[in-house]
């Protein structure tokens, strides 16, 4: 076997952290680990029986349950705002999102841990990349950002479904570089929704027909041609393109403390 073919591997896995426990959730027991994910580490618990019967979601809004205070109150909500727009697209093709009431089960999400992509460097691997084509991008040292989150399904108080997820960026592999400093946990924010989405999902459910208007229309267009437009013009993921359409309302509220309490085209976890 050639040195590239052993070394390639383990470059898409090195930088994936254990899968947090950060005390957000209303329950850890009874999580396990998924053994079918490469470049994140997930644990997550989920009653199938009880999954059957959910048919419609109410989404709260996530929540930062981090110490990052390297996040200005700009990209926190950026990210939080990502976050919260990459599950409303995701579950909305498993069940119909309403606003909470009584005949709706909750989703609750929070970034649970967030390291900050290197922009200097992000802007070498943009360039090396650039004159070094191929499937397979770069990443100079300091570039590599990282999210943690996690995310549970609840029938009143009761939790049917979790999960907790990690995945930092790699040296070599599809993450693309950013100059902005939350640029890898926001292209991460989709696969984490993915895997969230996944885990509320019963077997063998279908994938629902989105509704008009589009539930999650407040978060701008699902499919972003601007951003893979960018992406490919510069090498660059670039947030104020790919990103969800940011709110008009700004929340400067400060973040709360930590100890608060296949469908549709999708990202491997």
């Amino acid at each position: 076997m050639k040195p590239a073919a052993i070394v390639l591997p383990l470059l898409l896995t090195a930088c994936a952290s254990p899968a947090t426990k950060s005390g957000f959730l209303s329950t850890y027991d009874g999580m396990a680990p998924r053994t079918d994910t490469v470049r994140a580490k997930v644990t997550q618990r989920r009653d199938e029986a009880r999954l059957a019967g959910v048919q419609k979601v109410a989404l709260e809004p996530a929540v930062l349950a981090a110490n990052a205070p390297w996040l200005t109150a700009p990209e926190r909500r950026l990210l939080l705002r990502e976050i919260d727009a990459q599950l409303c697209f995701e579950l909305s093709e498993r069940y119909e999102i309403v606003q909470r009431s009584a005949g709706a089960h909750r989703v609750r999400a929070a970034v649970t841990a967030v390291e900050p992509t290197g922009r200097v460097s992000s802007a070498a691997s943009a360039a090396a990349s650039f004159f070094i084509p191929g499937p397979l991008g770069l990443r100079a040292p300091g570039t590599l950002g990282s999210l943690a989150a996690e995310a549970e399904l609840l029938d009143g108080d009761q939790q049917i479904a979790a999960i907790a997820w990690n995945r930092a960026a790699t040296p070599v592999g599809t993450d693309n570089p950013s100059l902005s400093r939350v640029g890898d946990a926001l292209q991460f924010a989709e696969p984490f929704a993915d895997a969230a989405a996944a885990a509320m999902t019963a077997p063998g459910a279908q994938p629902r027909k989105i509704g008009t208007p589009d539930p999650c229309a407040q978060f701008g267009a699902r499919f972003r041609v601007e951003g893979f437009a960018a992406k490919f013009a510069t090498g660059l993921y670039v947030p104020e393109m790919s990103g969800a359409k940011a709110s008009e309302v700004a929340d400067e509220t400060p973040p709360p403390s930590p100890d608060t309490g296949g469908f549709g085209p999708g990202s491997e976890p």
